[in-house]
């Protein structure tokens, strides 16, 4: 038995201390905003916060985040948390998902890296799109993405 802190809320998970994060959110807690996609921490679309920190769920295993907090898609979107609620705003603005599959995990990063910066700073294309390098989007919309991150920024500001 486990015990996790997710989105605020503790959690005991009967699996295996070394079953990746992803599994306990997605297959024993029902939160299924955090997507597999490669199951080796190369494309992103697992990414969630561990301790403010933007991790991959699939490869991370549960033992190493008891006694942390976890927060996944669900949270960080609700509304709740001002630089999450800023970057989904701007994610709809820019129109910035096509098939949508990697968006929890950009949106995970992007909140990640945006609360990661001094207040008020903007951040530069070349910030963004290096914060952003380790989500891939097999759809393209990177121009958007980097778009919809620089809009949060400003109006975090």
């Amino acid at each position: 038995m486990s015990a996790l802190n997710v989105n605020g809320r503790d959690h005991t998970v009967d699996a295996d201390p070394g079953t990746p994060i992803l599994w306990a959110l997605r297959d024993t807690l029902g939160m299924t905003g955090t997507k597999f996609g490669c199951g080796a921490a190369l494309c992103g679309a697992c990414t969630v916060h561990l301790d403010g920190q933007a991790i991959r769920s699939c490869i991370t295993p549960i033992s190493a985040a008891e006694g942390k907090k976890i927060v996944t898609i669900e949270a960080a979107t609700d509304g709740s948390d001002p630089v999450g609620a800023a970057v989904h705003t701007a994610w709809v603005k820019h129109d910035v998902a096509q098939c949508g599959y990697c968006q929890s995990g950009q949106i995970m990063s992007a909140t990640a890296f945006l609360k990661s910066q001094p207040r008020g700073k903007q951040p530069t294309a070349a910030e963004i799109d290096a914060a952003m390098a380790g989500n891939i989007c097999r759809c393209g919309t990177y121009a958007r993405i980097r778009a919809a991150v620089a809009d949060a920024a400003k109006s975090l500001a």
